[in-house]
C-alpha cells in the first residue's frame, strides 16, 4: 500500500504540471521550448539508461532496448505520414486546417495518440514505484522521488501535446486527468503481480524513441516558428538541465 500512497504524490504533480501548461498566454513558444527540453532530458537521462539496464541483450550487435528505441521513432513517423499530415511551414504545426478553418482530424488523432502514450508511460511509472518497493524500501524511495519529480513534466507535456495538435481544452483536461490517475493505477496493479524486467526495458526503449520524435520533429519546430529562436533555445536548454538535476538528485 505504500507504493499506492506514494503514487498519489505523482497524481498531484501531474495535475500541477498540466495546469501550469494552461496558463501560458503569449509565451506559448517558451512553453513549447521548455517542454521539448524536458522531453529530451527524460529520454537521455532517464528512459534510455533504464531501458539499456533492463534489456541489454544484443540482437546482431545492437541492444534490444536501442532497437525498440529506433522502432518507437519510426512508428510515430509512419503514423504521421499515414494520416496524411501535410505541413506547408512550421507555423501550421499547431492548427493545420483545410477549407473553412477546420482542423485536420488526422492531426488531432496524432495528438491524442501521443498523449495516450504519455498516459501509458505514467502507468509504467506507477508499475516502477510498485516494483521498486517490492525490492526494498530504500530502492522504492529513490524511484518514487524520481517519478514524482518528473511527473510534473509528464502532466505539462500531456496537456501541451494534446493542444498542440488542435484538440480542444476539454480533451486535453480529460487526458491530463487520465495521466494523473495512471501512476496510482499502475502502482495498485503491482500489488497483484510484477512486470518482467526485460519487458519493461523494451517498453522504455520504444517510448523513448516516440518522445524523441515528438520533441525534435514537432514541438521544437513549432516553438521556433513564430518567434526569435534565442529565448526559445534558452528555455530548451533549461528544460534539459532541469531534468538532469532532478534525475541526478533522485539517483
Amino acid at each position: 500500500m505504500t507504493a499506492v500512497l506514494v503514487a498519489a504524490g505523482a497524481f498531484l504533480m501531474t495535475l500541477i504540471g498540466g495546469f501550469a501548461a494552461q496558463r501560458t498566454g503569449d509565451r506559448r513558444h517558451l512553453v513549447l521550448g521548455f517542454a521539448a527540453g524536458l522531453m529530451l532530458g527524460v529520454v537521455s537521462f532517464d528512459l534510455l539508461p533504464e531501458a539499456l539496464a533492463a534489456a541489454p541483450t544484443e540482437v546482431h550487435g545492437v541492444p534490444q532496448a536501442l532497437l525498440m528505441f529506433a522502432a518507437g521513432f519510426l512508428v510515430i513517423h509512419i503514423v504521421e505520414r499515414a494520416v496524411a499530415i501535410h505541413r506547408g511551414h512550421e507555423g501550421e504545426y499547431a492548427e493545420h486546417t483545410h477549407g473553412h478553418g477546420h482542423r485536420h482530424p488526422g492531426t488531432q488523432r496524432v495528438g491524442l495518440a501521443a498523449a495516450g502514450a504519455l498516459v501509458a508511460h505514467s502507468m509504467m511509472d506507477g508499475f516502477a514505484i510498485g516494483a521498486a518497493f517490492q525490492a526494498g524500501g530504500t530502492v522504492g524511495t529513490v524511484v518514487a522521488i524520481a517519478v514524482v519529480a518528473h511527473d510534473f513534466a509528464d502532466g505539462f507535456n500531456t496537456y501541451t501535446i494534446t493542444r498542440l495538435y488542435g484538440n480542444d481544452r476539454r480533451r486535453a483536461l480529460t487526458l491530463l486527468t487520465a495521466d494523473a490517475l495512471a501512476p496510482v493505477t499502475g502502482a495498485a496493479i503491482t500489488l497483484l503481480f510484477t512486470i518482467p524486467e526485460q519487458l519493461l526495458g523494451l517498453y522504455l526503449g520504444f517510448f523513448a524513441g516516440f518522445l524523441l520524435y515528438l520533441a525534435t520533429s514537432d514541438i521544437l519546430p513549432e516553438a521556433h516558428s513564430p518567434h526569435p529562436s534565442r529565448t526559445t533555445l534558452l528555455c530548451t536548454l533549461v528544460g534539459v538541465g532541469f531534468m538532469w538535476l532532478v534525475i541526478g538528485f533522485a539517483g
